[in-house]
């Protein structure tokens, strides 16, 4: 989003491998957009774009973050957060769903879907609550 090119993607005559139109998607501040439309859903955790309706523990995420740069984890035995460039462009507030601890790690799942079809899994983990890009990461293909 600040790169020097982007005003040119507009009217580029490249393919793009990834469009910009993703960004909407990777934008965690779809995640209050969604609690909004869809509260109490059962998939969804409660996400605001402050933390004033959310208790005592919570995550704080930058609008624009990857791969858990700048995540906090809001909580009264302690905070623990991880480092990055982002958060100028603001913040969600999201309640926390405590992953488990198995043999002193914490697992993330994430999947992939083309179309209405599942693609894959990654099994992300790490010896913190917070996975990063410097996790273990175990890709899985669907054929």
């Amino acid at each position: 989003m600040r790169e020097s090119f982007a005003p040119h993607l507009a009217t580029a005559t490249l393919y793009s491998l990834e469009p910009p139109w993703k960004a909407l998607l990777s934008n965690k501040g779809i995640l209050a957009v969604l609690w909004e439309l869809f509260p109490n859903h059962p998939n969804l955790l409660p996400a605001y774009r402050c933390p004033d309706y959310l208790g005592a523990s919570f995550i704080k995420k930058p609008l624009l973050s990857r791969e858990g740069a700048n995540i906090s984890i809001i909580d009264r035995s302690g905070d623990t957060q991880t480092d990055g460039p982002y958060g100028a462009e603001g913040f969600v507030y999201q309640a926390r769903a405590a992953i488990p601890q198995l043999d002193g790690h914490y697992p993330v799942i994430g999947s992939w879907v083309v179309g209405d079809e599942p693609a894959g899994i990654g099994i992300r983990e790490d010896a913190t609550p917070i996975t990063t890009n410097m996790s273990r990461f175990v890709p899985h293909y669907f054929d």
